[in-house]
């Protein structure tokens, strides 16, 4: 990063870098998450909970591709080592162990509602300071708001057919 962006930018580049690695490992751990458990799934809507998770690992792959260029242009180093995901990230990693659909659902839910969470602290400091980071951020945080909805969706139709089997 040239030193007149630095000037520009009027805040701490070297916070904002660090804030962006723990991001970078939360996607990366959040890629894993969504990736395996979408091949360990089991039971009732499987296959469209399979489906939605994979496309979500997709997607957080490329929130680490973002956040990865955007570190590096900032004139930071990503994690360069898996092992400091587990030190750095903010929003932990809950292992598929129980590949229960409602179990892996609400495991994932979680996860998108931390990554809400680090994405608009963010946003907040990068706004009127870091234009690149915040659009960057924003692109990021509106896809983290439909995962978060989109597994909302599938855990309610989920509790419905549950509730319908009961009675029925």
């Amino acid at each position: 990063m040239g030193s007149r962006a630095r000037e520009i930018l009027g805040m701490d580049v070297d916070k904002l870098i660090e804030l962006l690695r723990r991001a970078y490992c939360d996607e990366w751990l959040a890629y894993h998450q969504y990736w395996l458990g979408a091949k360990l799934v089991k039971g009732p809507m499987k296959d469209a909970v399979g489906a939605e998770l994979l496309q979500h690992a997709t997607e957080e792959l490329l929130h680490a591709d973002m956040v990865t260029l955007r570190i590096i242009q900032l004139g930071g180093t990503p994690p360069t080592k898996p092992s400091e995901w587990y030190t750095l990230t903010n929003c932990g990693y809950d292992a598929p162990d129980d590949p229960f659909v409602k179990t892996l659902l609400e495991q994932n839910i979680k996860g998108e509602r931390c990554a809400i969470n680090t994405y608009k602290e963010l946003l907040d400091i990068t706004k009127d300071k870091d234009p690149i980071t915040y659009n960057t951020v924003l692109q990021i945080l509106q896809q983290e708001l439909e995962h978060e909805e989109d597994l909302q969706a599938l855990l309610e139709d989920y509790e419905l057919m549950m509730a319908a089997f009961r009675q029925g």
